[in-house]
């Protein structure tokens, strides 16, 4: 019999990621396992060593409208974001970037301002890289910091009954890239505002490292892949179900699926990019978790609750539905489970 050959986009990213980690010997006690947000090496007297690599590739990652500025400081914020979720302060970032050979001096300029801008807003430093000729521009950042080990925040320790919160509402990326792949209509403000979104993400540390110093978490991750797929990604990891009652819509991404006879849930659960914190909670620290959150001037939205069965249910006044694993992944160019 001949041999079957299996492609890339049939594996899509997480079944690559799996053939990649079933040939890698596992170091022993590493202090976070395979499958987190980031990786960690332990440096003694209670402190972790936390890494985070994240790569930008312009033909899947940058959008129509973005410029070579945004996509660098985009590059850097999504691992920083990682780092947020778990609680991480960083301190240093290396950038490794492949040029096509057709990009010109200004261009190449406003990937160093990017990469500069995106560290320095999070009060960390680009210390180096490495560059390289590409067919496209791609932009592979590592992110370094270092925690005390009783703050950091893994996915594993969610508990049922305990609340799930979130640092902001969804949707509005979704509803930002509809108008810059799909051309659809807006009023100024509304465009502005969603666009923004696309263009100019937040990574949440503020709130992570006060989340994480109230010792309230049980579990975090960013939300990159999507509201949906983070909270299954805590289930998963946890061994634990969810019911959510509160979805958190964002107005601007309500208003715009009206005006185009949108599902608003859709946009809001499956959409990705929004690089929020999706944290779980021990209810009888609720209160300083919000208040410490406050306190940096974020917001944390209670959405549900911690189940022991393992089933993700929307519950609205109207009905009840199973949350589906599905968000963005590469190589499959579509959302998971689709």
């Amino acid at each position: 019999m001949g041999h079957v050959l299996t492609l890339a986009e049939e594996l899509g990213e997480r079944g690559i990621i799996e053939i990649i980690l079933k040939h890698l010997d596992h170091m022993p006690d590493v202090p976070i396992s395979f499958g987190d947000d980031v990786s960690a090496i332990a440096l003694g007297d209670g402190k972790l060593g936390v890494l985070k690599t994240d790569m930008l590739v312009g033909k899947t990652d940058i959008p129509p409208g973005m410029n070579d500025w945004q996509a660098a400081r985009k590059a850097v914020v999504m691992n920083i974001s990682d780092l947020a979720a778990k609680g991480v302060k960083p301190t240093a970032v290396l950038a490794s970037v492949g040029i096509p050979k057709d990009f010109t001096k200004r261009q190449i300029e406003q990937i160093g301002k990017g990469l500069n801008a995106g560290a320095r807003e999070y009060d960390a430093y680009v210390l180096g890289g490495d560059t390289n000729e590409a067919a496209d521009l791609v932009i592979s950042c590592t992110a370094f910091g270092v925690v005390e080990e009783q703050y950091l925040i893994k996915r594993s320790g969610a508990q049922p009954d305990n609340l799930v919160a979130v640092t902001g509402f969804f949707g509005k990326t979704s509803c930002g890239l509809k108008i810059m792949l799909d051309n659809l209509s807006a009023s100024p403000g509304l465009r502005r505002a969603l666009i923004k979104a696309v263009l100019m993400p937040q990574a949440r540390l503020k709130e992570g490292l006060a989340i994480a110093k109230t010792r309230a978490a049980t579990a975090s991750v960013d939300s990159s892949d999507g509201l949906a797929w983070s909270l299954h990604e805590i289930s998963k990891a946890s061994n634990v179900g969810f019911i959510i009652d509160n979805l958190p819509v964002a107005p601007e991404a309500r208003e715009f699926a009206d005006i185009h006879d949108l599902d608003s849930t859709k946009l809001s659960l499956y959409g990705g990019e929004e690089y929020e914190l999706v944290v779980t909670l021990k209810p009888e620290l609720w209160q300083d978790a919000i208040e410490v959150v406050k306190s940096v001037g974020g917001v944390l939205v209670k959405i549900g609750r911690v189940t022991k069965e393992k089933r993700l249910i929307l519950k609205t006044k109207r009905k009840t539905i199973p949350i589906q694993p599905k968000g963005w992944e590469h190589f499959r160019q579509s959302e998971l489970g689709t």
